[in-house]
């Protein structure tokens, strides 16, 4: 396999495996290769098929559910830069799998904006991050899309340029359409400068729907976020709605501010820095937050899971 990535940037790599079998030999290839290169390997998958025995003992080989860890896919960013920051200098191998069958269409959408984004919010470290695609099952919609999300393709032990690929934050035109209209009967406040009666709203929302009451919390705190973000950059205000819809609690906030960044939210910002957390707190309270932001204003939404005990 050729050399790691370097210190100049990440390594953005697809697989497209067939069937359980590649899986498991593709995996073992780039995890062995790491081990014997004495590089940390982070697998983030959201289920390790039967992982090949022979990874040697005391390898620095971390495994964690992307099902978890990557329910919000703007969450996944921010977790590969802190495994690369907890071994600075570098190189790391990452196995990532952000996508796979049952994902919400919407989920899918900020998965692939997160491909999309993942050279620039990992610019500067020396990471190989290798992303895992059923070839078998996705559709092709999907498979096409990585496909222009990735500079290399692993095949086996072998690693070559991708003539698909679009470069480095090329958002597909589907991941920015506007937003599905909220329905007919959401809750809404306006609200221009007090923010009582929109945490007012998302808690009697959150509690009627059953979410339990750190949910309820979460939830609250992370729409004032975004409202009070309204409150410092724009003069007009905005809106905040609240619905519940298949199995979870939804709430969006409009105004007419533009959120510029396209990595917003996907680096931790410093303690102490004016503001608060914004965006990143948002992402790490709520299990999707979608953005969608132009000269025309901005619309976030949250969802909120409802658990059944």
């Amino acid at each position: 396999m050729p050399e790691s990535a370097t210190a100049s940037g990440p390594r953005h790599l697809v697989l497209f495996y067939r069937d359980a079998a590649e899986y498991r030999a593709c995996l073992n290839e780039f995890v062995q290769a790491g081990v014997a290169a004495a590089e940390p390997v982070l697998i983030a998958v959201p289920k390790l098929l039967a992982a090949p025995p022979d990874w040697p003992r005391g390898a620095a080989i971390r495994t964690a559910d992307m099902a978890e860890l990557g329910r919000n896919p703007a969450r996944i960013a921010p977790a590969l830069r802190a495994f690369c920051d907890a071994h600075p200098g570098g190189p790391v191998r990452v196995v990532s799998e952000s996508i796979w069958p049952g994902r919400s269409r919407a989920e899918v959408c900020e998965a692939v904006r997160h491909e999309a984004l993942i050279e620039q919010a990992l610019a500067g470290l020396a990471v190989d991050v290798l992303c895992l695609y059923d070839a078998a099952t996705l559709p092709r919609s999907v498979l096409a899309e990585a496909g222009r999300a990735h500079r290399w393709q692993f095949r086996g032990n072998e690693v070559g340029t991708n003539a698909d690929y679009e470069g480095p934050g090329a958002i597909p035109a589907w991941c920015q359409v506007p937003l599905p209209s909220p329905p007919p009967d959401a809750e809404a406040v306006e609200y221009r400068s007090d923010l009582r009666q929109v945490r007012a709203m998302v808690t009697t929302a959150g509690e009627r729907a059953g979410l339990a009451a750190a949910q309820v919390t979460d939830l609250m705190i992370a729409v004032s976020e975004v409202a009070a973000n309204t409150l410092r950059h724009t003069r007009t205000g905005g809106v905040a709605l609240a619905w519940r819809a298949d199995g979870e609690v939804v709430c969006q906030v409009t105004d007419t501010g533009h959120i510029a960044d396209p990595l917003a939210g996907l680096h931790r910002p410093p303690p102490g820095e004016p503001g608060g957390q914004g965006l990143w707190l948002v992402n790490q309270v709520c299990d999707l937050v979608e953005v969608r932001s132009s000269a025309a204003g901005t619309s976030v939404r949250m969802h909120m899971r409802i658990q059944r005990s």
